[in-house]
């Protein structure tokens, strides 16, 4: 009779995916994994190909957790600025996560990109004015409240500045009206060209 499996593939899921929310990515190999889970790293192999496809099922994992962890979060009647400081909060209570999301890219920029301009497109559907406006000028907003929530969460994470929910939510939606009536980026750029800017090591069009 063929021996029944001790360790299964959902239960290495399981502790790659809670190593990645305690300590990011800086401990990710089959050998820290196994360590987390106290075994080897022969289940590993045996139930994932390599570490990539872990990685992956890791991702899937991670867009799931923050969904229904962070991005599911009500802090004033506009569905975008939700969005937005659900990202701050991230960053102030998961630096790990964020950090290996937004800052060192372990997941990809293109896939991480797609998944959260995905969600904060579908967001903006909310607000009237919004939504009337073309799909690259709709980019274009989406990319504005990202540049000042990346702003806030890094100042805030770090623990340069104080500030309260209700100025984050002041300031976003200053942008958000601006940006609707005045053409911002699109008077000196391309339209759409703000989904594809870059800051440093770390891409920007993120969100």
């Amino acid at each position: 009779m063929a021996r029944k499996k001790t360790i299964t593939r959902q239960n290495i899921l399981d502790a790659a995916f809670e190593l990645v929310l305690e300590q990011g990515f800086k401990n990710f190999t089959a050998r820290k994994i196994a360590r987390w889970m106290n075994c080897s790293t022969q289940p590993i192999y045996l139930e994932f190909t390599c570490m990539d496809e872990l990685k992956n099922a890791v991702l899937q994992r991670v867009q799931e957790y923050l969904v229904t962890e962070f991005y599911g979060r009500t802090y004033c009647d506009d569905a975008l600025i939700n969005l937005s400081l659900a990202f701050v909060d991230l960053a102030r209570e998961n630096n790990h996560l964020y950090r290996a999301i937004f800052v060192e890219d372990h997941f990809g920029v293109q896939t991480m990109r797609e998944f959260c301009y995905k969600l904060a497109i579908e967001r903006l559907q909310s607000n009237p004015d919004a939504k009337r406006l073309s799909k690259d000028r709709q980019m274009d907003l989406v990319t504005g409240c990202w540049i000042i929530a990346t702003g806030i969460a890094s100042l805030v994470s770090s623990g340069y500045i104080n500030i309260e929910q209700k100025q984050m939510v002041s300031l976003l939606k200053a942008q958000i009206s601006d940006f609707i009536q005045h053409d911002r980026f699109n008077s000196q750029l391309a339209p759409g060209s703000m989904a594809n800017i870059s800051f440093g090591n770390s891409k920007m069009a993120q969100l």
